[in-house]
């Protein structure tokens, strides 16, 4: 059964987050310098635009790349570097089909411990440090995907009752804690820039 999703913020992006595992990916690689709705509604946006109901890692690494471009810029573009983040998607495609058969699940689901999984995380095209162990506690606080030691792989961002990332949001009430404590590290952090 597929978990009930609300980073989009949007039903049917919110669905497609919770039944396609490339999805989730796609939505996790988007969220940069854009708000996570914006970001995580972005899969279903291009499945839409491409004709499909889910995301297919083969067909999108294929896609000519101008015209996949084109579909990530048209009005409401997918993100505010539309051009950048078309490659930078089609990048993440082709990794998994040449690594794990185009089966985006296959990343984690015989990961035996959360080591092993934020290490395969981190090896993903335009995932770092930070983005991996955000979509590590993803994994295990929405997907159910709890390998031997996941909560410490993920660091702060793994701790249960926080409020920190995108792995925390439930709703709009989480999502405004979530973004109040973004807000908070903004000021820490321009604050001891100043210092």
């Amino acid at each position: 059964m597929s978990p009930t999703i609300h980073l989009a913020q949007e039903p049917e992006a919110d669905d497609l987050l919770g039944r396609s595992p490339l999805a989730a990916l796609v939505g996790m690689l988007l969220d940069q310098q854009v708000p996570m709705e914006w970001a995580f509604s972005g899969p279903y946006t291009i499945a839409r635009r491409m004709g499909r109901d889910d995301l297919d890692a083969g067909e999108i690494a294929s896609y000519d790349p101008d015209a996949f471009a084109g579909l990530l810029k048209e009005k409401p573009a997918v993100h505010r570097y539309p051009g950048s983040m078309a490659k930078r998607v089609q990048t993440l495609c082709q990794f998994l089909v040449d690594e794990y058969g185009g089966e985006a699940e296959a990343v984690w689901r015989d990961a035996a411990s959360g080591d092993e999984l934020l290490t395969r995380l981190k090896a993903l095209p335009g995932f770092g440090e930070q983005k991996a162990k955000i979509f590590l506690a993803l994994l295990g606080k929405q997907y159910d995907v709890r390998p031997t030691g996941w909560r410490a792989a993920a660091g702060a961002y793994g701790e249960q009752g926080s409020y920190r990332s995108a792995a925390d949001i439930t709703g709009p009430e989480s999502l405004a804690k979530v973004r109040a404590h973004k807000q908070e590290m903004k000021r820490a952090a321009k604050s001891a820039k100043n210092g």
